[in-house]
């Protein structure tokens, strides 16, 4: 670890390889290819290509060597910081202790960490071993974190001693994959059934001083990363992405969100979802800046003071953190000072107007929105730096990418006749948003559900499952779901999935799932609860079930309930959450056709 009370990040000259989208963006459009793109990594011998290697090494092996890869923080303090060649090594050590444990290529090796050097060098010494990284969420509760193992098949976890006993250790019976667990405490003595991170560390440590590490010559189309994302129905799924993802995390971090060596940048996503791995981890560290990572929670002046005192020259939040800093006020801010702070990104959930306008006032400088999603693993529009921002667009698409807008069936999706869809031309007509496949970081495979990944794609397009609009000049406009995920706070939840974990109190018969609009998260959880015979609905009862949900699934658990002895169904036994948030919100309730009961 360096000296953190002197250590800047370096003055390092930006060489433009491909130069930001500033003015060019149609004759960029033209003339890119993806080969272009994958021309600016170094690659491995024989076409081989690894994320960790494009991400460290060849900087740690060149003039960024010496230059701050990462800057840990709590509280806005410093606390510990790795250089890219500091980086290179502590991740080699990572990847000889996981070999040293049997991991081999393909295995799944899983974080359950809060911000930490353990968990970033967890998930770069996995891509170095040829392993596949699978970030989790540390605010789950047991049950999502169990399913998601156990769909995972993970052979190795990382994690603290408080999370395995209350999340892990009790189902254990249930992860006959999970061999190894390892404890990053440093006074948490291995019992039954884990290992010390610090002790795998230092037996990896002394290997590598015995002999060379060589990293593992990944294919491009070899799995690197297993991302988890809800559905509407059954269980979580997992997307599947390869190595050659780095090739779009690479040239959108550049075009998106202008990132150039010597920059300060801070990703206020959690790396256990998909914005905090691409953006918080791999497409930074690909551009050779100085990531800042706090492990706090939020709290706008320290926020405030981070931006400040590190030099954050980009900004990568959430909507849901725009409002939370919006709440307090723009006088706030005011108080502060950034002058090296060029570019304000956004990500998670459509970035209302509002926060657009705000950001003026605050910093001086618009935020940006960014539009894409777990699978497509990487950003797919953007509103570039140096272009006009229409405040609620969600932008232009990236150069590489065809995006459409499709008809739509009555379900809202795009509608299929003859295995053949319809794009709309006209502007501003509203239909499913599509992308045309073949761009580096698009999924592979929903692990072992083949037939759930083939339900993703029609007639040539990848189908976002949301609706959106492009106006005359290609801006898109995001207008909604064609499903029922829940959007809370930049992350997506899936009814089901709640659903299911409540029906295990022994007073709830049923439960319908909805998302209730919130002006600061966007949406939360709200829960309508048919009660078994015997128990009554009480304000008691209601706040028992919240508790209930909380210890179940942590941070996605229902924030209110309600007791409906009459949910509605279709004729075939399915709760229609539709049906529920349109009387939750006074909307027309349309089609009654399907509804149990009706004529």
């Amino acid at each position: 670890m360096a000296d953190t009370s002197t250590r800047r990040a370096g003055e390092i000259r930006h060489v433009p390889l491909l130069e930001p989208l500033i003015g060019d963006y149609e004759e960029r459009c033209r003339t890119f290819g993806w080969e272009q793109a994958r021309d600016l990594l170094a690659g491995l011998p024989d076409g081989g290509l690894n994320m960790a290697y494009e991400a460290v090494d060849r900087h740690a092996a060149g003039p960024l060597s010496d230059v701050v890869a990462l800057r840990f923080l709590d509280r806005g303090v410093p606390t510990a910081e790795l250089t890219y060649a500091e980086l290179r090594r502590a991740s080699d050590v990572v990847a000889v202790g996981l070999q040293a444990l049997g991991v081999v290529p393909g295995d799944r090796v899983c974080t359950l960490l809060q911000r930490s050097p353990a968990l970033y060098l967890t998930v770069l010494g996995t891509l170095k071993a040829g392993a596949v990284y699978c970030p989790l969420f540390p605010a789950f509760g047991p049950e999502p974190v169990c399913d998601r193992l156990s769909l995972g098949s993970v052979r190795v976890l990382v994690t603290d001693r408080l999370s395995y006993e209350r999340k892990v250790a009790p189902f254990r019976a249930r992860l006959p994959h999970l061999e190894t667990v390892l404890l990053v405490d440093d006074d948490a003595a291995p019992t039954e059934g884990t290992a010390s991170w610090d002790a795998m560390v230092a037996s990896a440590t002394d290997a590598l001083d015995r002999s060379s590490f060589e990293i593992a010559r990944t294919r491009p189309e070899q799995p690197a990363l297993l991302h988890f994302t809800s559905g509407t129905t059954g269980r979580p799924k997992a997307a599947v992405h390869v190595h050659e993802a780095v090739v779009a995390h690479h040239v959108t971090a550049m075009w998106a969100l202008d990132l150039r060596p010597g920059d300060v940048y801070w990703c206020t996503a959690d790396p256990g979802w998909v914005t905090g791995t691409s953006y918080g981890i791999i497409g930074p560290l690909c551009r050779g800046v100085t990531v800042v990572t706090d492990s706090s929670d939020f709290d706008a002046r320290r926020w405030y003071r981070v931006l400040q005192d590190q030099r954050v020259t980009v900004f990568y939040t959430a909507p849901t953190a725009l409002r939370m800093l919006m709440r307090v006020g723009a006088d706030l801010a005011h108080e502060h000072s950034f002058p090296a702070l060029r570019h304000v990104v956004s990500v998670g959930e459509p970035l209302n107007p509002e926060a657009v306008v705000w950001g003026v006032e605050a910093f001086g400088m618009p935020v940006h929105d960014t539009w894409w999603q777990t699978e497509t693993g990487a950003i797919m529009v953007s509103n570039f730096p140096g272009m006009p921002i229409r405040p609620g667009s969600m932008g232009r698409p990236v150069p590489g990418i065809t995006a459409a807008v499709l008809e739509r069936g009555p379900d809202g999706r795009a509608a299929v006749v003859d295995g053949h869809v319809h794009v709309l031309t006209e502007p501003d007509a509203v239909g499913e948003l599509a992308l045309r496949p073949g761009w580096p970081s698009m999924f592979r495979a929903y692990l072992d559900d083949p037939e759930r990944y083939a339900q993703c794609f029609a007639d040539g397009w990848y189908l976002s499952g949301d609706l959106a609009r492009f106006d005359a000049d290609g801006y898109g406009w995001f207008v909604g779901r064609a499903d029922d995920v829940i959007k809370s706070a930049g992350h997506l939840i899936g009814p089901f999935e709640v659903e299911s974990a409540l029906m295990e109190h022994p007073a709830v018969a049923e439960v319908g799932v909805i998302g209730k609009p919130d002006p600061l998260a966007g949406e939360v959880v709200k829960a309508f609860v048919t009660l078994r015979a015997g128990y009554e609905p009480t304000p008691a009862l209601q706040r028992e079930l919240i508790t209930f949900g909380r210890h179940r699934l942590g941070s996605v658990a229902p924030r209110e309930i309600a007791f409906d002895q009459a949910l509605p169904h279709t004729r075939s036994g399915k709760v229609m959450r539709r049906l529920l948030k349109a009387r939750e919100l006074g909307l027309p309730e349309g089609d009654l056709s399907t509804v149990e009961g009706q004529p």
